[in-house]
Formats: structure tokens, sequence, C-alpha cells
């Protein structure tokens, strides 16, 4: 592999000699075990990775033609455990590709909460179709009802009117949640969209930090505004008067299918702390820490953020909750395709 695709690999990995010394390790490697490249050369994994017993294990079996993984693992300093995946190349020499636990779970949580997001939007979309038509039929014939009462008549079928839009507003929001199929995307400046989705307001104090070297990006428009808007509304509606927007490309953050560099979209605000006893299902339907709300709102974050080939992230301490979206950088996929097309 060439050094400069091996130094920008998406996961910290290195590359032993056949005695387990270091030959190279790429930038991430780097910084997991916090010590540069120059410093590692020449040196045992045992000096950096632990226990040493279990460390010669892995290369022995390595060495006899076996794909190793294990958890049992941890860094010499600051022993944080590791999941190591090793094997042995065609030249002899022996890859190890390091996974954080901490990062290990998360992907775990993830998975679990976009197979619990999926199995709801679809119950919500099935549902929600169910009711919508034969309450469009229910709406038309009040609607003519209305035009044929009056007095006190006509004050208890407009009444019935007001609740029937309000019905359909709820299975509206029911759709929303509904996974898409095959949604159009096209070219975004991201910049432009969150400026747009910042609704003027006189008690908020609004802090830009955007990276200006990201290009434009691939993403359904309309859905990808409507989940921006719904972080705008959640900070607002959680008293913060101090909100920041930031954008950032990162390297190294998992996203399913995806091994290239990602954008971040943080909001930050600092209103009321999320209470801890939600934080863990916060993105599922109908969970919500406000008095008011219908607690669907950041399902269908997560949901835009899923067709999209991302994930949603929060943390959250007193007057400092921060939402971090993740979505790939399609830009060669989308290049390709229009070439294609042409």
């Amino acid at each position: 592999m060439p050094v400069v695709q091996f130094q920008h690999l998406p996961v910290p990995c290195i590359l032993l000699d056949a005695a387990g010394n270091f030959l190279a390790a790429n930038f991430l490697a780097q910084e997991h075990l916090n010590v540069s490249e120059k410093r590692l050369l020449g040196q045992p994994l045992s000096n950096y990775i632990a226990p040493k017993s279990e460390v010669d294990d892995m290369l022995a079996q390595s060495l006899d033609g076996m794909i190793v993984t294990s958890d049992s693992f941890y860094t010499v300093t600051g022993h944080k455990p590791y999941l190591l995946h090793s094997s042995r190349q065609d030249d002899g020499n022996i890859s190890v590709v390091l996974t954080a636990e901490g990062n290990r779970l998360e992907a775990e949580e993830e998975s679990r909460r976009y197979e619990v997001a999926e199995t709801v939007a679809r119950i919500a979309l099935e549902r929600a179709h169910e009711i919508k038509n034969p309450l469009a039929a229910l709406r038309g014939a009040t609607q003519l009802l209305s035009e044929q009462v009056y007095g006190d008549d006509f004050e208890i079928v407009k009444h019935m009117l007001s609740e029937i839009d309000r019905i359909k507003e709820r299975v509206d929001s029911f759709l929303q949640v509904g996974p898409r199929a095959n949604v159009a995307m096209h070219p975004v400046n991201i910049h432009a969209l969150i400026d747009n989705v910042c609704k003027a307001n006189a008690k908020v104090k609004v802090q830009r930090s955007f990276d200006p070297g990201i290009p434009d990006i691939i993403v359904h428009e309309t859905r990808l505004r409507q989940a921006l808007e719904n972080l705008w509304q959640n900070a607002i509606e959680a008293d913060s008067d101090l909100i920041v927007w930031e954008t950032r490309i990162e390297h190294g953050v998992t996203l399913l299918g995806n091994k290239g560099s990602v954008l971040s979209i943080k909001i930050t605000s600092n209103g009321h702390e999320i209470p801890k006893n939600i934080r863990s299902k916060l993105f599922e339907p109908y969970v919500t820490g406000k008095d008011r709300g219908n607690g669907l709102g950041l399902s269908v974050v997560q949901q835009v953020a899923h067709e999209h080939g991302g994930k949603i992230k929060v943390s959250s301490e007193v007057l400092r909750t921060t939402f971090t979206m993740y979505l790939p950088l399609n830009i060669e996929k989308y290049s390709a395709k229009v070439i294609g097309q042409g």
C-alpha cells in the first residue's frame, strides 16, 4: 500500500516486522498511542500495548497465518482498553488495527439505535397511511356539513374541523419519521443552509465557526433543512440565549459504509441540561425532557442522518449541550454520477 494512503487510513493501523517491532504507524495510530512514528520505529509493540504475554500470543498466531481479534489489550500508558485485529501480510510483516473499546461500544449502541429507529419509523409510516385516507374523507364530509348548518351547530362543526386538522398534523409528523427511499440528492452549501435555518430571535445570540474549505455536500436539501431546523428549535426551547454552529471536516469517524472524510455539523447551546435518565434514548420517538412537544423532532433528525449514511451524537452538561451530526462527503460519488449521466 502506498505510504500516503496508509497514513490516511480512517482507522488506527500499525505495521510490525516478524519480531513485533514497529515498521510504520499511521496518523491515527500515533494519535491513539500519543507517540510520534519517529519514536515508535524499531520499538516492540509490547512497549505500548499490554499485557505482553497476550501481545506475544497474538503475534505468534498471526505469523502462523491466523487472523486474530482480541479485546484483552490496553495501553501501557493510561490503561485504555483496546480491541486489536492482526494478520500476516504477503511480505511476512504483520498489520494491526486498533479499535478503542469505547468506540466499539459506541458503534454497538449506534447499531441498536438504528434498528429501533427503523422499526418504529416503519410502523409509524404504515399507521399514518392507514389513517390519512379516511381522515381526509372525514374532513371533506365535515367541511360539507359546515356549509349546511348555522348558529350553535356551526360552532360544533367548526370545532370538529379544528380537531380533525390537529389529528392530521399529528399524522403528518408520523410521516416525517418514516424512512425515505431513493431521496433525490444534489449539491448544497451547508453554511447557506444553516444561515437560512437561523430565524431571527432577539433573545438569542448566534455565533458561527465555519470551515471555509468545506465544499458543497450531496444531500436531500429539504430533509436536511428539516433536521437542522429541529436542532435549532430544540436549542431555542431549552431556553438558550447563546447558540453556536460549527462545521469541520473530520477524519477517523466511523460511519456505516463510509471510509473517507466526514463533515461534522455541531450546534451548541447554553440552555437546560438534558436529563441523564433519557439521554441514551433521546433519539427514539416520543422521548422528550420538555413540557411541550411530541418527542418526534430528534427522532426525525436521526432518521435524516441515517438516510444520508451519517449519524447524530449528543453530549450535555450544565449550560452546554452539543448535538453533532456526521455526514459522509460524497463528492467523488456525485461527480462520477453526473459524468455518467452526461
